[in-house]
């Protein structure tokens, strides 16, 4: 006969169940409530997250400079300068020679349109001019009845032009102060905080910096290799416009998916447009394979190094982050992920007792011999680069 389930002991079970469970209530409240917080602050919540990206990249020259006396405002003057000069000098080297073969690459598009219906008029397709034109038709008709959404989907997008523009003055300026004031932030909150959060949140405000850094910089990698190889697959089929589509590549690399296929499409088009149908395909064939190099392979690894996470975790962040916010889910994603990663191993630190150590492993058991002993492990936290000018 077997034993009987204790009363006891399952009463106690489900005491447990329901305070874990509750507790597991509050928190996800929590976090729900903050969702919906930053939600309703958006409109300054990115404009700040946007700002501290762009003072990952340009604190190394401005902390150079301060390091050999410049003045903290004439640090992040010079920087924020420099930085806007090279956006600057970048966008010329996409729109000028863009604009200079304008004229050739509109005479390709007219080229390849009319390649297009002469292959559809042939066979397998067989499709003749009549059809063709109807089709023309049918498409200029929906057009027409469409007008009205038309001009609401420009309207919404001018809309979102200027709401971009203005967030890009907004995060520039930010950087500015950052790179200013921002070695000043750490003792300041240490000075505001209460007991123990005196030290404990500047600790993790330094430590997220640095992962924040190591994001972007991974991140800023990532994009030149493909900017090389794509850029290299395009010298080699002499597709013109080259260097312009190799930093639309790198720059591209810094908006998840939609980056990558928006240069992508360009890059296939002006090789459509120049070259003919052969090259394009063999350029959309390069850059295929490139962006499944770097999704799979390279960005994982460098951002599992650089952020201490598994290339799995990125891969399913990014993919909860797109289908949670889209494109800005996605860009956000992975940082969010290390930040999250950055406090739990914080907090594993504080409630790890260090007089209590694994016990010994019992070599007569064959069982316990075949399971690894799980111990503290090494310490993964990284020190914050912020608070030292």
């Amino acid at each position: 006969m077997s034993p009987m389930v204790s009363s006891t002991k399952s009463a106690a079970a489900l005491r447990t169940a329901a305070r874990v469970s509750a507790e597991s209530l509050l928190v996800l409240l929590m976090a729900a409530v903050t969702l919906w917080l930053v939600g309703r602050m958006w409109s300054i919540v990115w404009p700040l997250i946007a700002a501290l990206l762009l003072t990952t990249l340009t604190w190394p020259p401005a902390r150079f400079l301060r390091r050999y006396g410049w003045p903290p405002a004439l640090a992040a003057a010079t920087v924020t300068v420099l930085f806007l000069l090279l956006v600057t000098g970048i966008v010329a080297l996409i729109a000028v020679p863009m604009t200079s073969q304008s004229g050739e690459l509109a005479d390709g598009v007219v080229d390849g349109i009319q390649w297009l219906r002469e292959w559809a008029a042939g066979p397998p397709l067989n499709i003749g001019d009549s059809e063709i034109t109807g089709a023309l038709d049918s498409a200029v008709a929906r057009l027409q009845d469409s007008i009205g959404s038309m001009v609401t989907a420009v309207a919404s997008g001018v809309g979102t032009v200027f709401n971009g523009v203005v967030t890009a003055f907004l995060a520039l300026f930010l950087m500015f102060f950052f790179l200013k004031d921002g070695p000043r932030f750490l003792p300041w909150l240490t000075r505001q905080l209460p007991g123990r959060l005196a030290t404990d949140i500047p600790v993790v405000a330094s430590r997220s910096w640095e992962t924040l850094g190591s994001f972007v910089r991974s991140q800023a990698f990532v994009g030149l290799i493909d900017a090389v190889l794509i850029g290299l697959g395009l010298w080699i089929l002499d597709v013109p416009l080259v260097l312009p589509l190799a930093i639309l590549t790198f720059v591209s690399a810094f908006v998840p998916i939609v980056g990558a296929l928006f240069a992508g499409l360009v890059a296939v088009l002006i090789a459509l447009v120049s070259n003919g149908p052969t090259d394009a395909l063999i350029v959309l064939a390069i850059i295929v394979v490139v962006q499944q190099l770097e999704g799979n392979v390279f960005q994982p690894m460098l951002q599992s190094r650089g952020l201490g996470l598994h290339a799995a975790v990125i891969l399913l962040a990014v993919t909860l982050g797109g289908s949670m916010a889209g494109i800005v889910g996605s860009l956000l994603a992975v940082p969010v992920a290390a930040l999250i990663a950055v406090i739990w191993n914080y907090l594993r630190e504080q409630l790890t007792d260090p007089d209590q150590e694994p016990g010994p492993v019992q070599e007569s058991d064959p069982v316990q011999e075949s399971v690894p002993v799980q111990g503290s492990g090494p310490d993964e936290s990284q020190a914050g680069a912020l608070a030292t000018p």
